[in-house]
């Protein structure tokens, strides 16, 4: 509303119409009218964090999965250590990227995932991406990852191989019978 000095139906109109064709607001922004990322993100990931709370569940079930654990969020590096550390969880993540290491290019572009999956080295047919938005599960699942849709709404797409409620209660059950 601020930067485009325009109403709050406006600028909600236009943020659904970003998120949908551009992945996020924010690159529809970055495409429409050339706007500067970093000033963008400052001022919306400016925000009371201390409303988390920690979740000693998520972060014993994370704590027992074997392997590298990242974070890949459309939001930025500083923000989801923000995140991670009022719910007590930053400790547990090997590495985290944000939507800064993937040039601006958000999920779920393919040249956002080749740049992050490259970074990070993923083994795709050794992986799996935790996701809670449905889309962004289409690139990791056609690369070989096993694809988890974190909802409350079961999905059918051929490209989420499970969807899950609780991330907790789902971790402990793979640590105990891991998937195939």
């Amino acid at each position: 509303m601020k930067l485009l000095d325009v109403d709050e139906a406006t600028a909600e109109k236009m943020r659904a119409e970003y998120w949908k064709k551009y992945g996020t607001s924010l690159a529809g922004l970055m495409q429409n009218y050339k706007i500067d990322p970093n000033d963008f993100l400052k001022v919306v990931h400016d925000i009371d964090f201390s409303t988390l709370s920690k979740d000693l569940d998520l972060l014993e079930a994370l704590n027992n999965l074997p392997g590298r654990k990242l974070v890949y969020t459309n939001g930025t590096v500083p923000y989801a250590r923000e995140v991670l550390k009022y719910r007590g969880l930053l400790s547990v993540f090997n590495e985290i990227y944000g939507i800064e290491d993937a040039t601006y290019i958000p999920k779920p572009f393919p040249e956002a995932f080749e740049i992050i999956f490259s970074k990070a080295k993923i083994v795709p047919n050794r992986s799996a991406m935790f996701e809670d938005e449905e889309r962004n599960l289409e690139v990791p699942f056609k690369l070989g990852l096993k694809t988890i849709l974190v909802s409350d709404i079961q999905s059918n797409e051929k490209y989420v191989n499970y969807t899950i409620k609780h991330l907790s209660d789902f971790l402990r059950q793979i640590t105990s019978n891991p998937f195939k």
